[in-house]
């Protein structure tokens, strides 16, 4: 059996190339660890439904490299996993819900089809939080069991992409498809040790992903190492004429990006981008020192931009942005227009319930949904809620305010914790920890990259003393995707907190 542990996609694909396997036999090694380590053993629970055919569309592969000589693209013969938040033909896809537990797409989303195009291998479905709502891993799709953290099997891997999150950590997959409206690509990331992008809004499109805010959506990769990460971008973006946000491609291609036609270009060198940039790091969202938990995740980042700093970065605290507690609140519209955007999503699949309204209650025993039933609840139409354009126009205005920011600091990134405090244990979920005057207040960061819709990119800072994962968020201006992942290669090259799961062997 080979062992795929740590694998990336130039080793796979050098394996292919020498014959030292197959694309069939490296889906057989990683359908292997999943059936040893995920449906059993300690049943991590990464993975919902598994394709029937993988094997079959794999050694399709195998014949095809051999008939021609050539890959057939880009991921050639790579194991991907996908969200279940996203429509894939012939696979069970429930977006987090008991109601669509025998729901079987007829067609695959856009992006997932731009990845078999690609070559890409689809494994199966990941675990996603209920409606990709949730910040902890449980959904009623999967009985309400959690996804447990390949570095401690009593912590959760966070949400809502956390069955990605977790699958790549514990060796899976080589990639995985994640989709992040607040924070649901990052905060899986920070907690399981990889590498996740959530790119500009439109870049990727979100045709056959069940919605949450349409214009915060968006689909990105998820991997081990940042160039991986680069690799399966450029197989994910492009124009989509079925999501009119994709209109964007016109504007990225105008503007010559990728530079060198590929966002992992300029991956394969030194790490002299990241030692010439400015950095601003945000300490107003660092926690509090006086609480253990934040101390810990504090002492992880602030250890990494230190190296960073050694290495020529230039690092400067950014301490006094107005109101920005109440930016990266007020401007989001979970409760405005989520129950809208999903009810659209609802009306192509008839055979579902077509209101979320009549899916979710009013109230719900169980505090980690109480934010999900109120969103379904709201209004049918957005603007029937009288703050909805005021939260809008706020939300235009803090982008300009953090335009503003990189243009009278020359910033190449802003940097802070992706969250506050580390991977949370299960019971939390249960306990309130997280609620505060009776509202969900989940010590995330990452809703400054999405209120202001830029790029951003999570990646391994190191562990706390207890050993749980801490990530670092950098994030960008619009379309800088490839500049990102260049700071990032440079982090994870010089800081290089990557380890695999010490009992997943």
């Amino acid at each position: 059996m080979i062992d795929v542990r740590e694998i990336t996609i130039a080793e796979a694909q050098d394996g292919f190339k020498t014959g030292r396997f197959s694309a069939k036999e490296l889906a057989e090694a990683f359908l292997g660890r999943i059936a040893k380590w995920d449906k059993n053993g300690p049943r991590i629970n990464s993975t919902m439904a598994l394709s029937t055919t993988a094997l079959e569309e794999a050694a399709a592969l195998d014949n095809h490299l051999k008939e021609t000589g050539h890959f057939k693209g880009k991921l050639h013969g790579i194991p991907v996993l996908v969200k279940d938040q996203a429509d894939t033909k012939g696979m069970v896809t429930t977006y987090g819900s008991a109601v669509a537990k025998e729901n079987v797409p007829d067609e695959d989303a856009f992006v997932v089809t731009k990845l078999k195009e690609a070559g890409a291998v689809v494994l199966g479905k990941t675990t996603l939080a209920e409606w990709a709502s949730v910040w902890f891993s449980v959904n009623s799709a999967n009985n309400d069991e959690f996804t447990k953290n390949p570095y401690n099997l009593k912590h959760d891997v966070g949400a809502s992409s956390g069955g990605s999150g977790a699958a790549v950590a514990a060796n899976f997959t080589i990639l995985a498809v994640g989709e992040d409206t607040g924070g649901s690509i990052r905060v899986p990331s920070s907690f399981c040790n990889i590498v996740g992008l959530r790119p500009t809004p439109g870049l990727i499109s979100r045709t056959g992903f069940c919605p949450l805010i349409k214009f915060q959506d968006t689909p990105g990769p998820m991997a081990r190492t940042v160039t991986d990460c680069a690799l399966m971008l450029d197989c994910m973006v492009g124009f989509d004429p079925k999501d009119d946000f994709t209109g964007v491609t016109a504007t990225v291609t105008a503007l010559g990006l990728p530079k060198g036609g590929s966002y992992a270009a300029n991956l394969s060198g030194d790490y002299q981008k990241i030692t010439g940039a400015k950095i601003g790091v945000i300490t107003q969202k660092f926690g509090p020192e006086s609480d253990p938990y934040c101390k810990a995740v504090n002492e992880v980042v602030q250890a990494a931009l230190y190296k960073l700093q050694t290495a020529g970065a230039t690092v400067v605290n950014i301490t006094d942005i107005d109101k920005l507690d109440h930016y990266m609140s007020y401007p989001l519209t979970y409760l405005q227009r989520s129950r809208s955007d999903i009810n659209s999503f609802l009306t192509t699949k008839p055979h579902l319930p077509q209101d979320l309204a009549d899916i979710l209650p009013e109230t719900s025993d169980k505090p980690y949904l109480s934010f999900t039933c109120a969103m379904a609840h709201g209004p049918k139409d957005p603007k029937e809620d009288a703050t909805y354009l005021d939260r809008i126009s706020q939300r235009d205005e803090f982008r300009r305010k953090i335009d503003c920011l990189f243009a009278s600091m020359g910033l190449d990134a802003l940097a802070l914790p992706d969250v506050r405090v580390p991977p949370p244990r299960f019971e939390d979920a249960m306990s309130g920890r997280f609620m505060k005057d009776g509202q969900e207040d989940f010590p995330t960061n990452t809703f400054l990259a999405s209120v202001t819709r830029h790029p951003a990119i999570s990646v391994p800072a190191g562990f706390t003393k207890d050993g749980l994962p801490v990530g670092i968020e950098f994030i960008g201006l619009e379309y800088q995707e490839q500049s990102l992942l260049e700071l990032a290669r440079g982090v994870e090259m010089i800081v290089g907190a990557r380890t695999s799961p010490p009992g997943l062997m």
